[in-house]
């Protein structure tokens, strides 16, 4: 397999720092830390610079909190100065973890993401009487830190960069020699690789007709549960052996039954809403509603935040319980006007 080098240099380059600042700093204008590097950021870059060439890179702390949505989740955010690193190794390193990218996997890259993993998922759907899904217990806190180093080894000469990923992924553990920080960027690109020789087995190896992931989540259709049957032994042992991960009870049943992922229900001829994009588009709905009602939002900041919120609803047939939920709150015109 051949390997990239001559990499790390250009890490440290100032056009690419520079690039890697603005990056990082995007949504995040106004706060202390991004405005007191951006004052200084010349001295910023050539600090940079000069600790990347002479691999003195100290990592900063992680600020963690947690999210509960859909379920709860530790983010460990580092801080501003480790992000804009962050930026600056993935922007040499990306097109490398691309390369080994199959089709159908559609978290973390470019042109991918969720709603072409679920027109992918629609497509299969309609073409197969069979699906699996399989996902892997606590993934993020269970990857093999030497396993995703041996990874990275075969993808990469560099010694001084392998040396800067062993010492970012020394800096966090949840039991030791496993895990990867969730917020990271750099943890999407190596949660995403280590699943990749995965994708490769499903499709080269092991030849099933519909498969798609979307980070720890995939899903592979076929014409007959035996089919799958197999191919799920398979891949628990090489989940077991090879990465040393555990896969979570898989759900195997027939596509016309409706295959539940990402948020939607996946028929062969319709998508609805899951039960829980459902209560949680009922619940922002209203927290936003009443943000604008007590007069702590303008009009533009209700706007900006139920353009997305409706946009994700919109993948699925999901007009008549949009009105309903609107109704329900107050917020439809036939409620205001009632």
């Amino acid at each position: 397999m051949k390997r990239s080098g001559g990499i790390y240099e250009h890490i440290a380059e100032a056009e690419n720092l520079r690039l890697a600042f603005w990056k990082a700093r995007r949504g995040k204008d106004g706060k202390p830390e991004v405005e007191e590097f951006r004052n200084n950021l010349d001295a910023e870059i050539e600090r940079m610079r000069d600790d990347i060439l002479a691999e003195r890179v100290a990592w900063g702390e992680f600020h963690t909190f947690t999210v509960n949505d859909p379920k709860v989740r530790t983010i460990c955010a580092a801080p501003f100065r480790d992000r804009v690193l962050h930026h600056a190794v993935m922007n040499l390193c990306e097109p490398v973890f691309e390369s080994f990218q199959i089709y159908d996997s559609y978290a973390c890259r470019k042109g991918k993401g969720l709603h072409a993993c679920l027109e992918r998922a629609k497509r299969y759907t309609r073409r197969h009487n069979w699906f699996l899904k399989l996902d892997v217990r606590k993934y993020f806190d269970s990857v093999s830190q030497p396993v995703l180093m041996n990874q990275l080894q075969r993808k990469f000469k560099d010694k001084a960069l392998l040396r800067l990923f062993a010492g970012l992924l020394e800096r966090y553990c949840m039991q030791p020699g496993r895990g990867i920080p969730i917020g990271n960027l750099t943890s999407q690109f190596f949660a995403n690789h280590y699943l990749a020789g995965m994708d490769h087995l499903c499709k080269e190896t092991l030849h099933i007709p519909g498969y798609v992931r979307y980070m720890d989540d995939f899903v592979l259709w076929a014409d007959d549960r035996e089919t799958l049957l197999r191919t799920e032994k398979r891949l628990r042992d090489y989940c077991a052996e090879e990465l040393k991960l555990e896969l979570k009870p898989a759900c195997l049943n027939r596509t016309a039954l409706g295959l539940t992922m990402l948020g939607y229900r996946v028929f062969p001829q319709r998508v609805l809403l899951a039960r829980r994009s459902r209560r949680r588009f009922a619940r922002k709905l209203g927290a936003y509603w009443n943000s604008l009602q007590k007069g702590e939002w303008s009009q533009d900041d209700f706007a900006a935040h139920v353009l997305p919120l409706a946009a994700y609803v919109g993948h699925a047939d999901s007009v008549e319980f949009r009105r309903a939920a609107m109704k329900k709150i107050g917020c439809s015109p036939q409620a205001r006007t009632a």
